[in-house]
């Protein structure tokens, strides 16, 4: 075969071989004006994890391996800057992945950094997302009215940051998150970021936790965080026993006073050292009858839901410890004064009306007087062994 044959040849096979070639698509972003379609939930969730978990979080902390952190951070941020469904209130598509996927991004990417790396980190998301002026708004306007901000905040905190690094880096993330914040605004963040929310549309329940009982799996995430702080308050610099005190004091009361087997429950929750601490130092200042109200109404959710009723007897006694004679009587008077009067307050409810659909009302009542006849017997067996 001539040259001048395969010339051809070769150049006919070329030309029909970039006829063939079709060009790549165009990559783009879905910005918020386009719809509300995430631009992840085009992905199949199997591929989207495999590229969140394999592929972008090591291949950039290798590619980016020389740099400084602030250069690192500054490509993060001009590469996500692109992307609608890593930024607050961008993308309005339920369910959308964007948050998760910007965690497992982000652990993958600082693990092993140091604390003063992590703190630079934190101050770049505060930039990037404008953070502290969204918390801001949320925490100083009514309860509720931002909705939608409060989710986005309680989502991007919990995905990205709390939830990704239990223990001492949720610690790490939630005193950087709090810190700026008075006591008070503190407690309202701790509800947006834990309280429990209703379904179907999943907004939190400010006003549910006031009207009505809350599930053990609602309040579960609320008291883990609280104990959370508790248990490393001598590493701390910026809280202290009385701070939690204050804290925990205007949490129960938000937006309005906790039904109060709302807040017996969630002191349930979080265990001996929470409730201890609590209840004795409402005793030191004077709080009698709030702590005999509370007391009770701890026994009586022990009652109705199976917990150990020698765990509040125990509590009790603890209690009593740090008590003189005198007081220690008055204590137990004013205990079972209240029993008396929770027991007549709901016997006024259930006489109060037609309960013949509902038998709540009858189930409490019923549920407080075994209450009072359980612990009564533990706590005189106790005392009975004490003295022995």
């Amino acid at each position: 075969m001539g040259r001048s044959v395969k010339r051809s040849m070769w150049t006919h096979t070329a030309q029909r071989s970039r006829r063939a070639r079709r060009p790549y698509p165009v990559r783009t972003v879905i910005t918020r004006s386009q719809g509300n379609t995430s631009c992840f939930q085009r992905l199949p969730a199997e591929v989207f994890h495999m590229i969140l978990d394999r592929l972008s979080g090591w291949l950039f902390k290798r590619c980016t391996l020389l740099l400084p952190t602030e250069d690192r951070l500054t490509l993060i941020s001009s590469t996500f800057s692109q992307m609608p469904c890593f930024k607050l209130e961008e993308c309005t598509a339920a369910g959308c992945l964007g948050f998760y996927g910007y965690g497992v991004f982000l652990k993958t990417m600082i693990s092993g950094w140091g604390e003063v790396e992590w703190h630079r980190v934190f101050n770049f998301l505060c930039s990037f997302t404008n953070l502290l002026p969204k918390i801001k708004m949320a925490v100083t306007g009514t309860p509720g009215v931002s909705c939608s901000l409060e989710l986005q905040l309680r989502l991007f905190c919990r995905q990205v940051l709390l939830d990704r690094w239990p223990g001492k880096g949720t610690l790490f993330w939630l005193t950087r998150i709090l810190k700026p914040w008075p006591m008070v605004l503190q407690a309202r963040l701790l509800f947006i970021l834990y309280g429990p929310l209703l379904p179907p549309d999943g907004t939190l329940a400010w006003q549910g936790i006031v009207e009505r009982e809350m599930s053990h799996s609602a309040l579960w995430h609320m008291a883990s965080v609280i104990v959370l702080l508790y248990s490393n308050l001598d590493h701390l610099t910026d809280w202290t026993t009385d701070t939690m005190q204050t804290i925990l004091e205007e949490l129960i009361v938000l937006p309005e006073v906790w039904h109060m087997e709302n807040v017996a429950r969630l002191f349930v929750l979080c265990g001996d050292t929470v409730c201890y601490s609590f209840l004795a130092n409402k005793l030191h200042n004077g709080q009698l009858l709030e702590v005999s109200r509370l007391i009770v109404h701890i026994i009586l959710v022990c009652e109705m839901y199976g917990y150990s009723m020698n765990w509040v007897v125990r509590m009790v006694h603890q209690v009593c410890q740090g008590l003189d004679t005198s007081e220690r009587f008055a204590f137990i008077q004013r205990l079972e004064d209240m029993f008396s009067e929770v027991t007549m307050e709901q016997i006024e409810i259930v006489t109060a009306g037609n309960h013949h659909e509902d038998m709540g009302p009858f189930q409490t009542l019923r549920s407080l007087l075994q209450s009072s006849a359980h612990f009564h017997a533990k706590f005189l067996l106790h005392m009975f062994l004490q003295n022995e």
